[in-house]
């Protein structure tokens, strides 16, 4: 049987704990913008391009059929549309409008503020250190 470390439990514990935070935050800066957290991070994930629905539901790890209707409700708003996708005439990839441009850039810059504001206090060295180590293990 593995046992495991003191050590590896605190670091396990302070991601999953870091994980919630941020969760909680990006709830906290997506509600004033009139979005559901999902959707700021739908919004946030399309800011580099437009994307498949099949993608979209990995990314965001959700069903498609939720994804549908996620979608659904953003261009009822005017903030994303359905666009043909030139690879396969009978699917469609999914692109933020100016608007969602907007919104999106404004969900980011407000999650990043925050964060900002989180590790102000933090050292030069130990934020080195954190981005290394965040780096390596999203690298995995």
């Amino acid at each position: 049987m593995v046992t495991t470390t003191a050590r590896d439990s605190d670091l396990a514990s302070a991601l999953v704990q870091t994980m919630h935070r941020l969760q909680d935050l990006h709830a906290e800066t997506s509600r004033p913008l009139g979005l559901t957290p999902q959707q700021a991070h739908l919004l946030c994930v399309l800011i580099t391009g437009p994307l498949g629905m099949t993608e979209l539901s990995r990314i965001l790890s959700i069903e498609r059929s939720s994804l549908t209707s996620m979608v659904d409700r953003l261009e009822r708003r005017d903030l994303v549309a359905r666009v043909a996708n030139p690879a396969d005439r009978r699917a469609c990839r999914i692109e933020l409008t100016a608007a969602g441009k907007d919104l999106a850039h404004q969900c980011h810059d407000a999650v990043v503020d925050r964060i900002q504001e989180m590790t102000a206090d933090l050292p030069a060295s130990a934020r080195g250190t954190l981005i290394t180590a965040l780096q390596s293990i999203l690298t995995r």
